[in-house]
């Protein structure tokens, strides 16, 4: 499979499992409709309509597009999501938050993903 070049820092997070600094993401506070793809391998993970301002530091989605893979945390606390198709970090999700009617946020790193704008 062909994947997308990525920068040290993209690599830190995406393949190493990092997390970039809260609020420091170019996602955090950005509301344009389109799709968000993963980075690595750009498959579309989340749909705009789907992100919410959760005040957490990085880009929040109550819902994903069904190419999100959830895998429990080394330490057994949190709950890792991957990208499904290239098994790329994106971050964590939690549930019973109470932030939208679905009780999810899936807690993404800026560095994972990619930003297409509807009607592109």
């Amino acid at each position: 499979m062909q994947y997308n070049e990525l920068t040290d820092e993209e690599k830190y997070v995406i393949e190493h499992k990092g997390t970039e600094r809260p609020f420091s993401g170019k996602y955090y506070e950005f509301y344009e409709e389109g799709v968000y793809t993963c980075k690595k391998c750009g498959a579309k993970l989340f749909d705009s309509s789907s992100k919410f301002s959760s005040g957490c530091g990085w880009p929040s989605f109550d819902d994903d597009l069904g190419t999100v893979k959830r895998v429990p945390d080394a330490d057994g606390r949190r709950t890792e999501i991957v990208c499904a198709k290239c098994g790329g970090h994106l971050g964590h999700v939690f549930e019973g938050e109470g932030f939208t009617p679905k009780n999810t946020r899936h807690c993404v790193n800026s560095l994972s993903i990619d930003f297409e704008k509807e009607n592109q």
